[in-house]
């Protein structure tokens, strides 16, 4: 592996997401003296928090799977998510799921819930496929994750010039991985409905399901049998621990501070410039968005095709509306019946995207999980989120500031329509993202979701951790390695941690977070 030169001892970290703070434990714990600058008022990035008039909100990732990587973060300096006061609850179900036809679906991480669940709604056949399924996702994850997602890569070569990853290589051969996802699915399971439910994760990855290569069943793999966690106090509480964990040992965090750019000397970065002045350093971890890295002096090389992007509201809505609609969950994705024409209009190549014409949504309602999240006001209200994928800004140029708007008071009158009666009338919109939102946050064309997880775009062809143009500059973040998701961002910034100290150490698949609160304490939503 190959690994920064030279002196290492003071190192910069830009940004303080899940990637920088990941990082910045790791090399702290290594015994660097470690700076960490974020110029939101809050650590997060992608995971951090919305505030309106009287409650907070989590204003990006709200799926928690594998969050035994928090305590392998936490780890690096004595700690873990116990220690941390984290109160980690699997989500039982982790999604409820509701299809044009008005059925549900409930997804359980236990096989006999799950299995039970697939007798109960499709047939004890489809549950004996479901088994099936089940086994295969395992075995394409466990092939996957220690040699294409734990792990830096230094050439495509790696794959075959390194004994360990050229047996997961023709593991993942013999398993069918490079076929495509979504065929695989729907050859095993014959419901469309609950097929939709173990190929849906590919929207994560940027792709369709139909042509999303089949190693990402490793992601619904995390989704629906290792299981969907929640964090008490919301996602943002994950940040903050780890956030405080740093400090604790002996980082440092900066707030409110603007990284302006970098100052290089021979090729080597030597000084952090900031709004407020500079840092000076012997290297830098920058986690800034693919959108962004131009800023910093690291070129783009190559043309990157941009994942789909989304529309994401957050707000209040009196809780005894919401408890009169026909799903109650923490996570409802509420399917349209256009499913393959939605992709086909959110995943379109330039210029020829469109919004969904057949909106399917996930909404989220944290306080079911969480009672301490309820509002109290003259009546009890709750937090609320709204996602509607939607094309990036570059698969359809829109005047979002414009339609935005318009574009919520549409999906809200779709879901009054679906029975989500009285939404239209008293959801309380406090912060409205869109793909503009997001390029103004410097993210390539405007999307959260970085580059797509085309081949070319995925593993050793991903954009590199430690680029050419500079010899003591790591990038980490879910534009580079491993990729998108909270667990694979917070394995990117262990990886560009070890780019810097040299420590490679493989590891098996984390299944599961070593320490969590009570598996039972979030089952008790009904719907």
């Amino acid at each position: 592996m190959r690994t920064v030169t030279g002196r290492t001892d003071r190192v910069i970290v830009v940004g303080a997401g899940l990637s920088g703070l990941s990082a910045a434990l790791h090399l702290v714990g290594s015994g660097r003296e470690v700076t960490v600058l974020e110029r939101a008022d809050h650590p997060g990035g992608r995971v951090g928090v919305y505030r309106g008039p009287d409650y907070e909100i989590d204003s990006g990732a709200t799926v928690l799977t594998v969050p035994g990587l928090i305590d392998e973060a936490l780890g690096a300096v004595g700690e873990d998510s116990t220690s941390r006061g984290l109160r980690i609850h699997r989500l039982a179900p982790a999604y409820r799921a509701r299809f044009a036809d008005e059925s549900t679906i409930s997804v359980f991480s236990d096989p006999e819930q799950m299995a039970a669940e697939v007798t109960r709604t499709c047939g004890p056949d489809e549950a004996e496929r479901y088994r099936q399924l089940r086994a295969w996702l395992a075995r394409i994850y466990g092939a996957a994750y220690g040699e294409f997602m734990d792990t830096n890569f230094d050439s495509p070569l790696d794959m075959v010039t390194i004994g360990r990853k050229r047996a997961a290589l023709i593991e993942l051969v013999r398993a069918g991985a490079f076929g495509r996802l979504g065929p695989h699915v729907r050859r095993t399971l014959r419901d469309e409905r609950l097929a939709r439910l173990f190929t849906f994760q590919a929207l994560y990855a940027g792709m369709a399901p139909a042509q999303a290569l089949g190693v990402y069943g490793s992601i619904p793999h995390m989704d629906t049998s290792l299981g969907v966690y929640f964090p008490g106090g919301g996602m943002r509480a994950v940040t903050a621990a780890l956030a405080g964990a740093f400090t604790d040992a002996g980082g440092r965090l900066e707030l409110g501070v603007e990284v302006t750019g970098i100052e290089y000397r021979d090729g080597r970065a030597h000084r952090v410039r900031t709004d407020a002045g500079g840092y000076d350093c012997d290297a830098v971890v920058l986690t800034a968005d693919l959108g962004s890295l131009s800023r910093f002096g690291i070129p783009r090389r190559r043309p990157l095709r941009a994942a789909p992007s989304a529309v994401v509201a957050h707000g209040t809505v009196p809780a005894e509306i919401a408890a009169r609609w026909p799903v109650q969950a923490h996570h409802t994705i509420e399917f349209g019946r256009a499913w393959d024409r939605t992709f086909t209009e959110i995943a379109a190549r330039r210029g020829r995207g469109r919004t969904m014409s057949d909106p399917s949504l996930l909404l989220t309602r944290p306080a079911l999980s969480d009672p301490g999240l309820f509002i109290e006001r003259d009546t009890r209200h709750e937090p609320f989120s709204l996602l509607a994928p939607c094309p990036n800004l570059v698969a359809a140029p829109l005047d979002w500031p414009r339609l935005g708007p318009a574009y919520l008071r549409e999906l809200l009158h779709v879901l009054e329509q679906r029975g989500y009666h009285g939404i239209a009338e008293h959801f309380t919109v406090d912060h409205l993202d869109t793909p503009r939102t997001w390029a103004d946050q410097g993210m390539i064309a405007g999307t959260p979701f970085s580059a797509a997880h085309l081949f070319r775009q995925t593993g050793p062809f991903r954009t590199r951790n430690l680029p050419r143009s500079a010899a003591n500059v790591v990038l980490a973040g879910c534009g580079t390695t491993p990729g998108v998701g909270v667990p694979t961002t917070l394995l990117s910034g262990k990886l560009a941690a070890q780019r810097i100290t040299g420590s490679d150490t493989p590891r098996g698949p984390v299944a599961r977070p070593a320490r969590t609160g009570s598996a039972n304490a979030a089952t008790g939503v009904a719907g």
